[in-house]
């Protein structure tokens, strides 16, 4: 196999700036979404007396615990002609409420009253499915019009808009995993399901709760009633009997919402409501600042993924500086390099975070030498490597331990030689056993994450629990300059059959247009937008954003028999 030579080596400085630059670029950008609809809406709804979806939510969790939202960027950049609908209109994430770990959905009635959008129904679908995979209580704190009348097409239908919310509380319904809904503004039409398939309705006075509104009912049966009579909370708890608890107004329902969820048996170990104290349990034995130093995603550098994960992985020893070699990391980090020498473009080992047993699969950074003395390059997934991950997979199944997935990867290797050595068949394999983990699958997107290698390391597409990703990551079939060079062919051909003639300059324009176009697809919030990535996250806090994503674990079902399919061997 021919080789490229050797990327140059990194230039830290420039690439720490630049990552921190764009990571406080998102923290701004997030600061926005989280205002809603705006501050003149966030006024309208608490002259209303209500509280918005973020402050119910901050009054629900235990004081000074974390709340991990997931799905913020969901919408975003989308909906622009219907003036956008920041986060979907909808907040969903994981709290404790009583010391228990809760799944907590809320629309927020400052984004077009709480309407459903089409990223609307997919968010909560989302946030239904993860409750579904930890047995995570959900709570819905409901406050919305209903459907998005202009896009009801897209919103109605199909296995993952309005209906598939309502199938899924029936569902978990079933399995014993414990729904509270709390309506607390509006929940009209076929949302009015959405609570009453719960096994604990709360409503506070001034809501309504009805398949059609007083206007409606008028133009349809010319029947003239007014709010409360028609689904008013006083008339559902005294006369249909269709709420369980009838509240004064928010606080009130709260505290009640807050009481119920400490009376239910609990699967999971109910922890202290106050945020654990990190300082005291385990660390990395490197700061999590360190992430800026050793990560690069400059063309042609390249960096040493074991420097990242020994700033996640707990310590159990002195601490090691960047210039350790892998055996003095490895005996300072609870970090166990599992096959070190066999298949080295992925790193895989079982480790402690925050004092959690789980395995570790990420992609190697750098240039590597095999035993037989060919080399393997930065980020390609090669035969051996895929063949080591996928028995390290099946390995931490029968551990029953959560896997961690860190990507960058340009995707599989291919030539002769890869293919000879069969790439098909190991890839296969890595697939296989990867699709049918029966544990916890967090993935955290580095910096790319391209085509095959995206199925491998445990994309969306195969149940991931969590995906995470920093603000610098990409996410496509191929890198943008490849794909630009495939494209501009693809249409220049066109356009020559078409009798036009490509000059310099045009094919200078269309190149330019093409490559701007996939950047901006291939941007990580154009995923996270369209719900394939759950949280962007600050790249020096990946540690404790593992560690909550481990804990939310605590319920998960174990008892599932691990087994793969066929296996090309």
């Amino acid at each position: 196999m021919s080789v490229a030579p050797p990327p140059s080596a990194s230039t830290p400085h420039s690439t720490e700036n630049t990552l921190r630059a764009t990571t406080q670029e998102l923290l701004k950008a997030e600061a926005k979404i989280r205002l809603g609809g705006g501050q003149s809406a966030i006024e309208r709804q608490h002259e209303k007396g209500r509280l918005t979806a973020r402050e119910r939510i901050e009054r629900l969790v235990d004081p000074g615990s974390r709340f991990t939202e997931l799905g913020l960027w969901a919408a975003y950049g989308m909906y622009a002609e219907y003036g956008g609908a920041p986060g979907a209109g909808v907040v969903t994430g994981v709290g404790r409420v009583q010391g228990r770990e809760c799944m907590i959905i809320a629309n927020d009635a400052t984004v077009k009253a709480g309407a459903f959008f089409p990223m609307t129904c997919k968010k909560i679908i989302r946030a239904q499915t993860i409750s579904q995979m930890a047995r995570l209580p959900l709570i819905y704190l409901v406050d919305s019009a209903g459907v998005f009348l202009p896009l009801q097409e897209d919103v109605f239908p199909d296995t993952d808009d309005f209906g598939r919310i309502f199938r899924n509380n029936a569902v978990l319904s079933a399995d014993g995993i414990p729904q509270v809904a709390a309506i607390m503004g509006y929940c009209v039409a076929g949302g009015g399901y959405l609570p009453v398939l719960c096994d604990t309705l709360l409503m506070t006075e001034g809501s309504g709760l009805y398949l059609a509104g007083p206007a409606l009912v008028k133009a349809a049966i010319g029947q003239v009633v007014t709010d409360e009579e028609l689904g008013g909370a006083k008339m559902h708890a005294g006369v249909s009997g269709t709420i369980d608890f009838r509240e004064k107004d928010d606080e009130t329902c709260l505290r009640r919402l807050r009481e119920l969820v400490g009376k239910y048996h609990s699967e999971q170990q109910t922890v202290s409501g106050e945020q654990p104290d990190r300082a005291r349990g385990p660390r990395a034995i490197r700061d999590g600042q360190s992430v800026y130093d050793s990560f690069t995603d400059k063309p042609g550098t390249q960096y040493e993924i074991r420097d990242i994960i020994t700033a996640i992985v707990d310590s159990r020893g002195e601490a090691v500086g960047p210039e350790a070699r892998p055996t003095d990391r490895n005996l300072a980090c609870d970090f166990d390099d599992y096959k070190a020498d066999y298949g080295p473009s992925i790193v895989c080992g079982y480790a402690k975070i925050g004092g959690h047993a789980c395995g570790i699969v990420a992609n190697q950074k750098k240039l590597t030498r095999t035993a037989p003395g060919a080399v393997q390059l930065p980020g390609v997934i090669y035969h051996d490597s895929a063949d080591k991950a996928a028995r390290f997979i099946m390995d931490c199944n029968q551990r029953k331990i959560p896997l961690v997935f860190l990507h960058d990867t340009t995707g599989f290797m291919v030539g002769k030689e890869s293919e000879q050595h069969g790439i098909i068949r190991a890839g296969a394999k890595m697939v296989n056993a990867m699709s049918n983990c029966i544990v916890p699958k967090v993935v955290v997107i580095l910096g790319g994450s391209y085509g095959a290698g995206n199925y491998a390391m445990c994309g969306r597409a195969f149940d991931p629990f969590i995906s995470l990703a920093w603000p610098n990551a990409k996410c496509a079939v191929m890198g943008a300059n490849q794909a630009t060079g495939v494209l501009t062919t693809i249409e220049e051909a066109s356009r020559k059959r078409k009798g036009e003639s490509i000059d310099e300059e045009t094919h200078k324009q269309i190149y330019s247009a093409i490559h701007a176009g996939y950047t901006e697809q291939a941007d990580i919030r154009h995923a996270a937008a369209r719900g394939w990535v759950d949280r962007l996250i600050e790249p020096h806090k990946t540690r404790e954003e593992i560690i909550a994503a481990l804990e939310m674990t605590a319920g998960w079902d174990y008892s599932k028999p691990f087994k793969t399919g066929v296996l090309q061997t």
